[in-house]
């Protein structure tokens, strides 16, 4: 499915800019502007000796620019001609990419053929005027239990979920792209950045057999391809999710897996240009490259854009520069611990670094505010009490306490969940619970219905009528 095409060259206009190659360092070319006029940041730049050459503009000097290879690195030689296009990297703009798999050039990576009727537009735009930034207080049911009762999504925000390698982040977003597309009215836009290709031939399979993929636009950009198409990719997909959102005032979901090799795909290309790096050796210019896609993906007066992100944390260390930096633009983080996945319950969520802004009562229910409330006091209580029960045992607690300890440990055991995209694999049928059904269920538990019943009866059900 996943094939490798040529660019998809678009209609270029040669602007009087030439110059010759001088050098090439990895993914950066160095050009010798021999012309009077001089190329544009981020414009464009092609030979007209092969015509499968891209490099784009990336810093200037005295007739001399630094460009990012995009595409042909293994076609370049030193003296090769290269001229200007006048124009920035372009994305195709249509309601024919709905349903399809393309690059970062806008190539198709399905077996669909080209795609018709497109507008080819810049992938880069400015943030909207803060008086078209509209926010909604309309919640988006996930049917995931943990996240719906402890980090409930809002229409328009930006959700990252946290973790290490192997602690279930790409599935995770694969369960809520199944459960919430079908229901989803808008478009949903999905972003491979810097992942594994077996990922995306994975996704893209299960969204055609859940027949969601018709609203969906893939754009690949994986770790097979260099930094500076990985740099790029994101980018690409928010000027279609800008697309939808703006010209045909639709509500855009946004995947964005993963955030993390966005970010390290700059930092490899500010390596690479010798730029002088800052904290922890990420680039100086990190907290701006971020906000010029984060910024983007924002709701206004013309549809909503809801950005849910997967972040990988390089040796499972949250103080980590880059991961720091993503989250300064999250309103929820789901964090999800690698501890908590080897007791073996799923999703991992860290009840105590996962944090929301979500939770108030002009967003979700008295009802939901109220359980949630108890189940923070309760949980607090709880935390102290395991040490104790680590050292000594639940024996030696008071009545009282093992009363608490009981409930809240059988509320842990509720909040996980078998999953849709891994009924294959774990033989458990997956289920979708309303946000309702879940804050009642907790409610009961809490309030002692179901003392009664051993904490393990309660792993991995659906709601708890399937008892």
């Amino acid at each position: 499915m996943l094939s490798t095409n040529n660019p998809n060259h678009q209609h270029i206009n040669i602007n009087p800019v030439n110059g010759r190659i001088i050098s090439v360092n990895g993914q950066i070319a160095e050009v010798e502007i021999e012309s009077d006029s001089y190329p544009q940041l981020l414009e464009i730049l092609v030979s007209p000796e092969n015509d499968q050459i891209r490099l784009e503009v990336y810093y200037q000097s005295e007739k001399v620019v630094s460009c990012l290879i995009l595409y042909g690195r293994s076609l370049l030689y030193r003296g090769m001609k290269i001229t200007g296009t006048g124009s920035e990297l372009k994305t195709p703009l249509s309601k024919d990419i709905l349903g399809r798999v393309i690059n970062l050039f806008g190539d198709p990576q399905d077996s669909g053929g080209p795609i018709s009727n497109a507008n080819w537009t810049p992938i880069y735009s400015k943030t909207p005027a803060l008086n078209t930034i509209r926010s909604k207080s309309e919640l988006l049911e996930t049917g995931i239990k943990a996240i719906d009762f402890l980090t409930p999504f809002v229409k328009g925000g930006k959700i990252g979920f946290i973790g290490g390698a192997g602690v279930g982040k790409t599935i995770l977003m694969t369960e809520l792209i199944h459960n919430i597309t079908a229901a989803h009215s808008g478009v949903s836009i999905f972003a491979g950045v810097g992942e594994r290709i077996r990922e995306g031939q994975e996704l893209y399979q299960r969204l055609l057999t859940s027949k969601v993929m018709a609203n969906t636009v893939m754009i690949l950009g994986q770790m097979n391809e260099n930094a500076a198409i990985r740099f790029r990719v994101a980018l690409a997909a928010a000027a279609i999710a800008e697309y939808f959102r703006d010209l045909h005032h639709q509500d855009v979901l946004f995947f964005i897996d993963n955030m993390f090799r966005f970010v390290q795909a700059g930092s490899e290309v500010s390596t690479l240009l010798g730029t002088t790096p800052s904290e922890q050796a990420y680039q100086a210019t990190l907290q701006t490259e971020i906000s010029s896609l984060e910024d983007r993906l924002v709701p206004t007066e013309n549809g909503t854009i809801t950005s849910i992100q997967t972040v990988y944390v390089p040796s499972d260390e949250l103080t980590d520069a880059g991961v720091n930096a993503i989250m300064s633009f999250l309103d929820t983080a789901v964090v999800l611990s690698r501890s908590i996945a080897q007791m073996g319950i799923y999703p991992p969520i860290d009840l105590y670094q996962s944090s929301t802004s979500t939770v108030s009562r002009s967003l979700i229910s008295s009802d939901h505010l109220a359980v949630l409330t108890l189940f923070q006091q309760l949980l607090d209580r709880y935390n102290k009490l395991s040490h104790i029960v680590a050292i000594v045992g639940e024996s030696e607690l008071s009545a009282d306490d093992q009363t608490v300890f009981n409930r809240i440990k059988k509320v842990i055991n509720y909040l996980t969940q078998p999953f849709f995209v891994t009924e294959i694999h774990t033989g458990r049928k997956g289920v979708f619970v309303p946000i309702n059904t879940t804050i009642s269920d907790i409610r009961e538990i809490l309030s002692g219905k179901l003392d009664d019943v051993p904490a393990d009866k309660l792993m991995y059900i659906g709601d708890l009528k399937s008892l």
